[in-house]
C-alpha cells in the first residue's frame, strides 16, 4: 500500500476543531414569535461579531441571533485558524483592486486585528491564539523574484517582513521543496471553533438570545419592521443583519455576490519529539504556498499538523450538501503532496478529514450592502480569509443600519459591490475554465494564459 494511502486508513470523517469534548451543548430552537431591536441571521463569525459589537455599543439593545444548524458548524469552525489582519485577501490583492485607498484599508485592517485580539482577551475567549506570524513559501524558481517584490511591498506598508533565502527558510521549517520565502510577523494561529464558542458565551452573557437549529424560511417587510420567518416562529425587528455567508440568502443580490467553493483539510496525529525535531518548526509559523493551487498548514496546540487547500471544488447550482464534506480523491491528493513536502514524516497518520464551503467573491474579499430601504444589511465573501476580517464585516453591517454617515462607508471596499457571478450554466463553465487555467499556469512557470490575463485586466478572479 502506498504510504500516502496508508496514512489515511484510520482517518475519522469529521472536523477536528468541532470534534472536541468542550463543544457547548446546543441552545434551544425558536418555538414562538418574538420581537427584538435587531435580528441577526447566521451563527458564524460575522453574526457573532455583529452581535457582540451591537451589545458593546448599546447594552440595552435587544438582540436575537438565529442559526440554522449549530454555531461554528459552517466555515467558521472548519477553517485553518489563520488570523490574518488583511481585509482584502492580502496586500497585493488590495493594491490591485483599491490602489487609491489601500493605505487607509491596510491601516483599518491592522487596527481591526489589534481590536480583535483585545476583544477576545477582554471577554475571556480562549481561542488558543499564538502570534506566530506567517511564512509564505516559494517552491519554484519563478516565484523567488515575486517573493522579493512582495517583501518590498510589505516593507513599504510598514509590515517589517523578512525575505528568506533557501537555507534560511529551511532553517525555520525543513522541506526539500522550499527555495525561498517571506515572513510576516503580524498574524496569529488559533482554534477557530473555540473562538466561535467563546464569542457565543460572551454574547449570551451580554443578553443576546441565541436560537440554534432555527433555519430562515422567509424574510419580508411589515411596515417599519422586518419579519424573519422560521419553521416554528417569527422574529420581528426594525433592523436585520444577514450573516449567512456561503449559505443561501433570501436576497438575490447577495446570492449573486458569492459562490460556495469547497475546501478540504487533513489533520495529522500528534507529532513525536523526533518528528518535530526533523522539521525544525520551532517558531510555529503558519505556512502558505505561493502557487495558484496552494496548501496552507500550521501546528495545533498538541503539535498536530493541519494540512489543507489546493482543491477548490464548485458544485453546479452553488449546491451545499453535508455529502460534500468528504471527498476521498481530494484527501488522497492532500496526503500525497504532504509527504512530498515532508518526506521525513513518512509513517505519520492522519486522524481527521473534512471539508467546508468558502464564500468567494470575484474580487476575493468581502461584499457588503443593504436592502429593504436600509433595514437589512449584510457582509459576506471573505474568500477564505475571514477569521479576523469578519469582525470588521460585522461592524460594517451594523454601521450600514445604524450609522449610514460613518466615514468608513465611503471607501470603495464598502461602497462598490463586487462584480456578480454569472448565472448557471455560465457560472460553472467560467469557474471550470478558470480552475483549469490556474493549474496550467502552475505547471507553466506561472505564465498566465489569455483567459487569466483577461480576468486580471477585469479585476476578477477565483480562489479558495
Amino acid at each position: 500500500m502506498d504510504p500516502h494511502i496508508k496514512a489515511l486508513r484510520d482517518t475519522q470523517p469529521a472536523c477536528f476543531w468541532l470534534d472536541q469534548p468542550e463543544r457547548p451543548a446546543a441552545t434551544t430552537s425558536l418555538e414562538e414569535d418574538e420581537e427584538a431591536d435587531l435580528v441577526i441571521v447566521g451563527g458564524g463569525f460575522t453574526g457573532l461579531w455583529a452581535a457582540l459589537q451591537a451589545k458593546e455599543a448599546d447594552p440595552s439593545r435587544d438582540v436575537v441571533l438565529l442559526e440554522a444548524d449549530r454555531v461554528a458548524e459552517g466555515a467558521s469552525g472548519r477553517n485553518g485558524g489563520f488570523a490574518d489582519p488583511s481585509l482584502t485577501h492580502g496586500l497585493a490583492n488590495g493594491v490591485a483592486h483599491f490602489p487609491e485607498e489601500i493605505e487607509a484599508i491596510h491601516a483599518l485592517g491592522h487596527q481591526n486585528y489589534r481590536d480583535f485580539l483585545s476583544s477576545i482577551e477582554r471577554h475571556g475567549v480562549d481561542a488558543r491564539a499564538e502570534e506566530t506570524g506567517i511564512l509564505d513559501v516559494s517552491m519554484a524558481e519563478y516565484q523567488i523574484s515575486d517573493a522579493r517584490e512582495y517583501a518590498s511591498l510589505l516593507e513599504r506598508f510598514g509590515e517589517k517582513p523578512r525575505f528568506l533565502e533557501r537555507d534560511q527558510i529551511r532553517a525555520e521549517l525543513d522541506s526539500p521543496t522550499y527555495l525561498a520565502g517571506v515572513f510576516r510577523p503580524k498574524a496569529s494561529i488559533l482554534d477557530p471553533a473555540r473562538l466561535a464558542w467563546g464569542l457565543l458565551a460572551a454574547i449570551r452573557k451580554l443578553g443576546v438570545r441565541v436560537y440554534e437549529g432555527t433555519a430562515l424560511v422567509g424574510l419580508s417587510r411589515r411596515g417599519a419592521q422586518m419579519e424573519v420567518r422560521t419553521p416554528r416562529g417569527r422574529v420581528r425587528a426594525p433592523r436585520c443583519v444577514l450573516a449567512t455567508n456561503a449559505f443561501r440568502s433570501p436576497l438575490g443580490k447577495m446570492r449573486r455576490a458569492t459562490v460556495p467553493i469547497w475546501d478540504y483539510v487533513l489533520m495529522t496525529e500528534p507529532l513525536s519529539e523526533d518528528m518535530l525535531g526533523a522539521l525544525g518548526w520551532r517558531n510555529r509559523q503558519g505556512i502558505g504556498e505561493d502557487t495558484n493551487q496552494f496548501h496552507y498548514y500550521r501546528l495545533t496546540r498538541d503539535n498536530r499538523i493541519l494540512w489543507g487547500g489546493y482543491d477548490a471544488i464548485y458544485h453546479y447550482g452553488s449546491r451545499i450538501s453535508p455529502s460534500h464534506q468528504q471527498r476521498p480523491v481530494s484527501f488522497e491528493g492532500l496526503s500525497r503532496r504532504f509527504f512530498d513536502t515532508f518526506p521525513q514524516l513518512e509513517g505519520l497518520r492522519f486522524s481527521h478529514s473534512w471539508g467546508g464551503p468558502i464564500a468567494s467573491t470575484t474580487r476575493f474579499c468581502l461584499d457588503v450592502g443593504t436592502a429593504h430601504g436600509g433595514r437589512v444589511s449584510w457582509a459576506v465573501g471573505y474568500t477564505g480569509l475571514g477569521v479576523v476580517a469578519s469582525r470588521f464585516g460585522g461592524r460594517i453591517a451594523l454601521d450600514l443600519l445604524d450609522c449610514p454617515a460613518a466615514s468608513e462607508l465611503d471607501l470603495s471596499l464598502i461602497r462598490k459591490r463586487a462584480f456578480p457571478w454569472p448565472p448557471e450554466p455560465l457560472r460553472s463553465f467560467v469557474i471550470g475554465l478558470t480552475q483549469r487555467e490556474l493549474a496550467r499556469a502552475d505547471r507553466n512557470q506561472g505564465r498566465r494564459g489569455l483567459w487569466l490575463g483577461l480576468l486580471d485586466r477585469l479585476g476578477l478572479g477565483f480562489d479558495s
